[in-house]
């Protein structure tokens, strides 16, 4: 069971089960409307609403304003082998905002998914600093 859920507005959740399952390693769990669906990874459940469907996630806020993908939050997920996934992906189509980029705790990319939604792709520097959780 996932522990941690994500939010993210899509603009197609059809392409975004795609991409998240075919690119990423989730797998989905719920997608009972064309506008809502759940996917998990290891303890992250990221949940994927369409802006302005029915039911909470993609409705607009009391000011008029409708929720949208994009920003620069995201959540980051471990890879063993940055320079790996980074060539699987970009053989793949997938969009970067970036080239990877070295910090003191390891290297890391922002991948884009179908809707501009960044992912982090984090590789750590030493392996006492690999997250517990995948």
């Amino acid at each position: 069971m996932a522990s941690v859920s994500v939010r993210y507005i899509v603009d197609d959740v059809d392409d975004a089960i795609a991409f998240y399952c075919g690119h990423l390693g989730f797998t989905e769990i719920m997608h009972p409307a064309p506008t809502f669906a759940m996917l998990t990874r290891g303890a992250l459940r990221l949940v994927l609403s369409a802006p302005g469907g029915p039911g909470g996630g993609g409705q607009a806020m009391p000011d008029g304003r409708v929720p949208a993908p994009g920003g620069w939050n995201r959540f980051t997920l471990e890879v063993e082998d940055l320079d790996a996934a980074v060539a699987s992906l970009r053989s793949a189509g997938v969009g970067f905002r970036n080239d990877v980029v070295s910090g003191v705790g390891g290297r890391q990319v922002l991948v884009d998914d179908p809707s501009g939604n960044p992912v982090e792709l984090f590789e750590p520097t030493r392996p006492e600093a690999r997250l517990s959780s995948r």
